[in-house]
């Protein structure tokens, strides 16, 4: 009898190399005209649709990354809707900061409050508890300020962006 044959896709074995020309060429079509209408977006948004202020700002960017991968790489995310996922993130982000910028109720629920961490030679075991920070990473911080020891700083604060603030004594 003749051998059954059966094709990589049947077997359920996806090609790991190179599947077609077809699929680079979708790639970079789709890739060009993604990335095209993400620019779009955000020059449309303004600056702050990229910024760093808080977490839901990480979270929106995080968000545009995964979407423009998902675009790119899976055949079944049409162009248009993967330009529309953009929009809709961008213009909801759009939406929470005008609204925390005139509603303090929005601006508390969004976004977090800067912490101190350290004041005056004291480190505020409550806050670090509380934000699961350790004296070895405010410690870490002070150093890659410039600063070899705790006499030289007079504070370090826990920003809204989870990056910490070294401020030094005059």
């Amino acid at each position: 009898m003749f051998p059954l044959r059966i094709n990589e896709r049947e077997a359920g074995l996806e090609p790991f190399l190179f599947d077609s020309w077809a699929g680079v060429v979708r790639v970079l079509v789709v890739g060009a005209g993604a990335y095209v209408a993400l620019v779009f977006f955000l020059r449309m948004s303004g600056k702050r649709t990229l910024s760093k202020m808080n977490a839901f700002d990480l979270v929106v960017t995080v968000a545009l990354g995964s979407t423009l991968a998902t675009v790119l790489l899976d055949r079944k995310v049409p162009l248009a809707e993967g330009a529309l996922a953009f929009a809709l993130l961008i213009a909801l982000q759009f939406v929470i900061t005008w609204l925390s910028v005139r509603s303090e109720r929005v601006e508390q629920f969004v976004k977090a409050s800067p912490t101190w961490l350290f004041h005056d030679g004291e480190f505020d075991e409550a806050a670090m508890r509380s934000q699961r920070v350790t004296r070895e990473e405010i410690s870490a911080a002070m150093r890659q300020s410039g600063h070899a020891d705790e006499t030289s700083v007079l504070s370090v604060v826990l920003e809204t962006d989870g990056a910490m603030s070294v401020v030094a004594r005059r």
